[in-house]
């Protein structure tokens, strides 16, 4: 548990610094459509649905959010903005979902961890943010890594960029 603990620790922290940035660019994308008279469509591959489960239902939800359905294609307007979270940058379905959004002139925050040397997300989405897990984090007496913490490191950045929003929100009232 020590370990497991101290990586995703350290991970955290990992993303806090690096990520920062990227993290304030895109609650100033998300902004746009909440201010404006856009919406926010929210996208979690697999287990990361539950990133938009909780942005949508949980304490906090994210303002003008609606669940990105790939199929409403004539819901999206230019005003919209997009936050899509997936495992590796290299999930062909948001990156599918992020071509569809920009063919409508919806922008996008992608959230994944950044396969390296391979295209995706980090090369077409508006905002890309890495959520560094690129492999489990535990390592066990026979070699194998479990301990793969999507959803934790996923959430971490899905309240960043909420705080953050918040505060852009809170200066325009």
């Amino acid at each position: 548990m020590k370990i497991l603990t101290t990586q995703t620790i350290g991970l955290l922290q990992t993303i806090a610094a690096d990520e920062e940035p990227a993290i304030e660019d895109g609650a100033r994308l998300l902004a746009q459509a909440a201010i404006g008279d856009g919406r926010i469509w929210l996208y979690g591959s697999g287990e990361l649905d539950a990133i938009a489960a909780a942005a949508l239902l949980g304490p906090d939800p994210l303002p003008k959010a609606k669940r990105l359905e790939p199929t409403a294609t004539n819901d999206w307007r230019e005003t919209d903005r997009a936050l899509l979270f997936a495992r590796f940058s290299n999930d062909c379905e948001a990156i599918r979902l992020v071509e569809q959004l920009q063919a409508h002139g919806v922008d996008a925050v992608a959230v994944a961890a950044l396969v390296k040397d391979e295209p995706g997300l980090a090369d077409i989405a508006t905002v890309f943010i890495d959520s560094k897990l690129s492999r489990p984090l535990v390592p066990t007496e026979d070699g194998r890594r479990i301990g793969m913490p999507t959803i934790i490191t996923a959430s971490f950045v899905y309240y960043g960029l909420r705080v953050l929003l918040d505060e852009i929100l809170s200066e325009y009232e």
